[in-house]
Order: C-alpha cells, then structure tokens, then sequence
C-alpha cells in the first residue's frame, strides 16, 4: 500500500536512528505483519496485540505527525 509506504519511508527519514537495537529488531517484526493489519493499526481501527508493537506503532504516528512535510 502506498499510504504505508510513504508512511513508513518518512518515519525512516525522521526517527528511525533514534530507536534502540530492540526497537528496531520491533520495527523488524512491524514490517512483517500484513498489509491490512498494518493499515487498520495505523489508522487506530484496531491495535496491535503484542505490547512492543503497539507503542511502536504511537511512536511512529507521533514522529510523523510533529515533524512539518518539506518540499
């Protein structure tokens, strides 16, 4: 999906350094959930059921949403 896509390059760009080894070994097990539960968690239509996952998921929703587009 593209809208994850864009979603998920932008987190990348903006916070993805700051996360620690096991953060983005979560990030790791993030991308590898399907396409519709990434959606419906994204969009808050349904959360995560493992705990990690779910505050991964706020944290990228908050990085992306407080950091202004350029360009």
């Amino acid at each position: 999906m593209l809208e994850l896509d864009l979603l998920l390059g932008r987190f990348l760009d903006l916070g993805y350094a700051e996360l620690s080894e096991d953060e983005r070994q979560d990030f790791l097990a993030l991308l590898g959930a399907p396409d519709p539960h990434l959606s419906d968690w994204f969009m808050s239509r349904r959360e995560p059921p493992d705990p990690r996952l779910r505050a991964l998921v706020e944290r990228i929703l908050a990085v992306v949403s407080e950091s202004p587009r350029t360009g």
